[in-house]
């Protein structure tokens, strides 16, 4: 349910944590793809034989490009993207296929040294994984090999920041104000520390998950878990915008992006907290937010009605006055009868603000879980969205954009905000300290 897009490799900065891809290792001997395709190819003959002689003898095109896929399938699950440095990695770096949200909350009566001692380890554990190294402790130190971009990005919620520093809190660190199509659950809402998984690998991404809790166990228990994905790695370009299950391009008016011209608009909207609390300098804010999106009556609709909904053409994610993704919406286009082409209560119309500040940088994740067991209703889905923002003033940024939506969104006929939590995010750490230091002076 956004106006985004990831950032493709040309709006990436030193801050936002690239990475480095490793070469897989020749491979020797001969091995059971070479076997298959032997076999295959004595039992074609001559044909066969004179096919692999016009294609240069050595091999097929086939067999190489079954190679070539191989090398990269290797190659990404060894890429790694940085865990210390200026900004935590996870929020510029191109989204991962995976992602897992962590909320916990701390024991009651934790010390403020104990909760930098939680930091300091979860912080030194979360590099060591990003490597592609074991954490501390690990006992399947094997599952870790492979990073496959893993990145850890911290949280903090009011509780934790009192804990650290009671003068340091935002005024925006709080709960959002209660909107009418809110129904919101507990089980999906609030947290002290919240951790932000993301990796292109989901084997990797459960061990770095299960290590990080064990990190965690003796200083806070586990309030809510959500997981999310988008398309695998791989199966589309880099940079490109990624669909939600309404299949919608999710993501096309992120800031930053599409208009190279506009590429300094990420820094102002998502980094520009200083003034507002001088501890988060090269820090920023966290929205999560889990909708509900119902599929079973979105089927319904016919295909013009959803394009006319959303305000873009689902195909190709142009606006309903364009003909590409990235050209400007024109809110003033009317149709012959004189009514708008996007219509005001579309969510186009909505979620874009008129003024340039409320702009904020969205990085979603769908979900799709089990439908309920013996449901009399019919439905066969139980699916949405965890929708995560990233803005340097909750208030100033955030809060408009959904008084909008909340006021008049067609969307919310098919959408429910069932979960939201308010996150502060610190600075990166440098090597040798901590996410969250900067808090304890």
């Amino acid at each position: 349910m956004s106006e985004d897009r990831a950032p493709d490799a040309g709006d990436r900065s030193r801050d936002m944590s690239p990475y480095s891809a490793g070469t897989a290792d020749a491979r020797r001997g001969v091995n059971r793809r070479h076997l298959l395709f032997g076999g295959a190819a004595a039992g074609l003959g001559a044909l066969a034989a004179a096919g692999l002689g016009a294609a240069g003898g050595s091999g097929s095109g086939t067999e190489a490009s079954a190679d070539q896929a191989e090398a990269a399938a290797v190659g990404l699950g060894s890429a790694v993207v940085p865990f210390y440095g200026a900004r935590q990695a996870g929020i510029e770096t191109p989204a991962q296929a995976h992602a897992v949200f962590l909320a916990l909350d701390l024991v009651p009566n934790l010390t403020r040294q104990r909760l930098a001692a939680l930091l300091r380890l979860l912080s030194d554990d979360a590099a060591a994984l990003a490597s592609g190294r074991a954490a501390l402790a690990d006992t399947e130190p094997e599952l870790a090999v492979n990073p496959a971009r893993l990145t850890v990005t911290f949280g903090f919620g009011p509780a934790l920041v009192a804990l650290a520093n009671p003068d340091a809190a935002p005024a925006w660190l709080r709960p959002l104000p209660d909107f009418g199509i809110d129904r919101l659950q507990p089980a999906f809402s609030g947290g002290d520390l919240l951790l932000q998984l993301c990796a292109d690998d989901p084997l990797t991404l459960a061990h770095a998950r299960r290590m990080l809790l064990k990190d965690a166990r003796a200083f806070a228990a586990v309030r809510w878990v959500q997981s999310g994905f988008l398309h695998a790695a791989g199966t589309k370009e880099a940079g490109a915008t990624p669909r939600n299950l309404f299949g919608q391009l999710d993501g096309t008016g992120n800031p930053g992006t599409g208009n190279p011209r506009k590429a300094g608009e990420l820094e102002r909207v998502v980094w520009g907290s200083p003034e507002i609390a001088p501890w988060l300098e090269n820090g920023t804010s966290m929205v999560v937010r889990r909708i509900a999106m119902d599929l079973d009556t979105w089927d319904e609709l016919d295909r013009r009605g959803r394009e006319e909904s959303v305000g873009r053409t689902l195909a190709t994610g142009a606006p309903l006055t364009g003909t590409a993704e990235h050209d400007e919406p024109d809110f003033a286009a009317r149709t012959s009868l004189g009514f708008p082409v996007i219509a005001q209560s579309s969510h186009l119309r909505r979620a874009r603000p008129d003024d340039e500040r409320q702009r904020i940088f969205r990085r979603p994740y769908n979900y799709d879980d089990p439908p309920a067991a013996g449901s009399s209703s019919g439905g066969v889905s139980n699916s949405g969205q965890i929708f995560v923002s990233y803005q340097a003033d909750v208030d100033r940024q955030f809060v408009p954009i959904q008084q909008r939506l909340d006021q008049l969104d067609i969307l919310n006929e098919w959408t429910t905000p069932v979960g939201s939590a308010v996150f502060a995010v610190p600075p990166g750490a440098e090597e040798g300290g901590f996410v969250g230091e900067v808090l304890f002076g």
